[in-house]
């Protein structure tokens, strides 16, 4: 079922700016909202660096790490 959504309140330059991608892609403000919003609530939410580093496998030794001083 769909919903309706309004938002209110959205600076002038935005609203250009949607206009002008809207008019790009050949369809309405309203139209362009939705993809906007489709796509960007559609990607895989981002891992922090700490899911990132706790995900390494642990390999090798701190030695193996060590600048040499020649």
């Amino acid at each position: 079922m769909a919903t309706n959504l309004v938002v209110r309140n959205v600076d002038e330059e935005v609203a250009a700016a949607l206009k002008l991608q809207a008019a790009e892609h050949g369809r309405s403000m309203e139209a362009e909202h939705r993809a906007i919003l489709k796509e960007v609530l559609a990607r895989p939410k981002r891992r922090s660096f700490s899911e990132v580093l706790a995900q390494m496998p642990n390999v090798g030794e701190d030695a193996d790490f060590e600048r040499s001083r020649s």
